[in-house]
């Protein structure tokens, strides 16, 4: 139907339009009532065509300009007390109840749970809550469980697994020997085994840049098909911050993990520390070079024979493997410098890990092994009793110190 008001319409539209960004519910609606008022007869429906606001809207506005009272809202209200839709708990007391039942975090994985094996996502909440009688949407449960308390959180790495009594004191026992080793020039060094990597064209964690639509294409799924693995022990030297990693092509063992340790010496250690009789290595519990392991301490007499040192190992104690000085200083920062690159070859890892550098001076040596590492040696009775060993005092299985059995080879008589 042809406007009866086209002129005042465009002209209303075109104030509208220019106010629009700047008023609030409530002034809007005082607004088109204003307008409406100005055009007399048939300006609501005229007004309502240039604003879009409904009649019924535009005449609640032409009350509240004929009462002065209506016009004074307190604390800034758009509306009067009670006016507008009215919030869902208070229109579904139980809902709150309700919805902190289904969140609850000891329902998931109980059988008897509705969500017992789906993620608590918004959209599967409401669902949920609406097959109980509680009609809502995702948003609405989102502004509840705000309102509740509740945030969107990741999973956080702070449990540590159980306690040993005496961690703190093997920290502190573990710190006074560091310290009286590097006060005599004597090595002190931190060990582990970095995570395997499949090398091949596998997806590897975080970004690189790349010209836009040429990053690197990888595999779609991370199931090997027959590639081989690396394996990447570390050896990081407390004192002068070097680290030299040891890329296996076979097998995380014991005598792998003190090859390793006797390639450092080899290559790096002995230059650094040419008048050292003694080594400190601090390692974690399990692995390679667990302290349970019968073939590490069996390893070991054979690197103190060829070494000539006296070998003194400090390990962390049971789930605090993250603390060991190589985890922080060394492996985060050589995933730093293959992050997003896929490892390709043995080659490329190999010269990944030498790229590693850091602001602080840390510089590394990285080597490949093609040695081959065999598991499932057994150590015998008698060749566990063969090691020249000495336990500590104090938690001898943790603290000992393993001694040449013979003069290295070459030494003279």
């Amino acid at each position: 139907m042809a406007s009866r008001y086209p002129k005042q319409e465009a002209e209303v539209r075109a104030r509208f339009e220019r106010l629009a960004p700047t008023l609030t519910e409530r002034g809007r609606r005082l607004f088109a009532a204003n307008e409406a008022a100005q055009i007399g007869y048939g300006g609501e429906t005229a007004v309502s065509r240039a604003t879009g606001l409904a009649v019924s809207t535009i005449r609640r506005g032409l009350e509240e300009l004929a009462d002065v009272e209506r016009l004074e809202l307190p604390d800034g209200r758009q509306r009067r007390a009670g006016g507008g839709r009215k919030k869902v708990e208070e229109v579904y007391p139980g809902i709150i109840g309700v919805l902190l039942e289904l969140v609850d975090s000891s329902t998931r994985g109980d059988p008897e749970s509705p969500l017992r094996w789906t993620s608590k996502s918004l959209g599967k909440l409401a669902g949920e809550l609406t097959e109980r009688g509680y009609p809502v949407n995702a948003s609405t449960v989102r502004r509840l469980l705000v309102e509740q308390g509740f945030t969107l959180q990741n999973t956080k790495k702070t449990l540590n697994g159980s306690s040993h009594a005496d961690r703190n004191a093997q920290f502190e026992h573990l710190h006074e020997l560091m310290v009286r080793f590097q006060a005599e020039g004597q090595p002190v060094i931190s060990v582990d085994t970095k995570e395997k990597e499949l090398v091949g064209d596998y997806q590897n964690g975080g970004q690189e840049w790349h010209p836009k639509g040429e990053g690197p294409d990888v595999l779609v799924h991370d199931f090997p098909n027959g590639e081989p693995k690396a394996v990447p022990y570390g050896v990081y030297d407390v004192a002068r911050n070097e680290g030299f990693v040891n890329v296996g092509v076979s097998s995380d063992t014991a005598e792998f993990a003190t090859a390793t340790i006797e390639r450092w010496w080899d290559t790096m250690g002995r230059d650094r520390y040419p008048e050292a009789t003694d080594l400190l290595i601090t390692a974690d519990c399990g692995g390679s070079n667990g302290y349970r392991v019968r073939l590490w301490r069996l390893a070991l007499q054979g690197l103190a024979d060829r070494t000539g040192l006296a070998i003194t190992v400090v390990h962390l104690p049971p789930g605090t493997r993250k603390w060991n000085k190589i985890e922080h200083r060394l492996f985060s920062f050589i995933s730093m410098s293959w992050r997003g690159r896929p490892l390709v070859s043995y080659e490329t890892i190999v010269q990944l890990i030498a790229s590693t550098r850091t602001n602080k001076g840390l510089t590394v040596r990285c080597e490949l092994d093609e040695g081959e590492y065999l598991k499932g040696r057994k150590v015998s009775d008698a060749d566990l009793d063969a090691v020249n060993i000495e336990r500590d005092a104090f938690h001898g299985e943790w603290n000992y110190t393993v001694y040449p059995t013979a003069p290295p080879p070459g030494t003279p008589d």
